[in-house]
């Protein structure tokens, strides 16, 4: 049966993630632990590059956030060819969903293929974040679904899982919690945090200030 995305919402497990955004931020710091904060998270990180690499960026961005699909169109393709590839930079990437279409998002990403998470949050911020503010996110959803191997069932099965949900939701606890992420993009460079969608050379001055 095709739900609307009012039942959608009001149906799916995703309705109980509203609880993580109200949950007050703490003060913000200019750096945190960096023991404390590569330590993964519940569901695991996503990381690209070399382990032993000198500088870790942790980014915490939420799937529905203009600042932070901008980011991944502007500055991503070069951060990643010129220091990720490079041996330079070690990079986390980690969800804080701002709200139930975010996490609907985040969900689908983390039930894909492991191999297949940073292509589909690439697709993601470009073809589903206009949808998500329109009000036809969930045909637009339901469609990308198709296109990136999900069958009706276990789409909805992705979206009704309740463990998934729960972690996501500790993850977006402890990031705001720990480390008083309460804004996307927040970006830890080697602990140092940095809010807002930086720019190629800004994030490229840091990073070659810390090498």
């Amino acid at each position: 049966m095709t739900q609307t995305r009012r039942q959608f919402l009001q149906t799916s497990a995703l309705a109980t993630a509203a609880v993580a955004l109200a949950v007050p931020a703490p003060a913000l710091a200019q750096s945190v632990d960096m023991d404390e904060l590569v330590k993964p998270g519940p569901l695991g990180d996503k990381i690209l590059g070399e382990e032993d690499a000198p500088v870790t960026i942790v980014e915490y961005a939420s799937m529905t956030c203009g600042h932070c699909a901008n980011f991944h169109k502007r500055t991503w393709p070069d951060l990643k060819k010129d220091y990720i590839e490079t041996g330079k930079v070690r990079f986390i990437f980690r969800e804080f969903p701002l709200n139930n279409e975010a996490y609907a998002m985040s969900m689908l990403a983390r039930c894909a293929p492991a191999d297949k998470y940073f292509e589909i949050v690439d697709i993601m911020f470009e073809q589903l974040r206009s949808g998500a503010l329109s009000g036809e996110f969930l045909p637009a959803l339901t469609n990308l679904s198709k296109q990136i191997g999900y069958t009706q069932e276990s789409f909805n099965e992705c979206l009704t899982n309740q463990g998934l949900l729960d972690a996501l939701v500790a993850e977006t606890d402890r990031a705001s919690g720990k480390f008083g992420v309460s804004s996307t993009p927040t970006f830890f460079i080697n602990g140092e945090k940095h809010s807002g969608a930086l720019s190629i050379e800004d994030i490229g001055k840091i990073i070659e200030d810390n090498l």
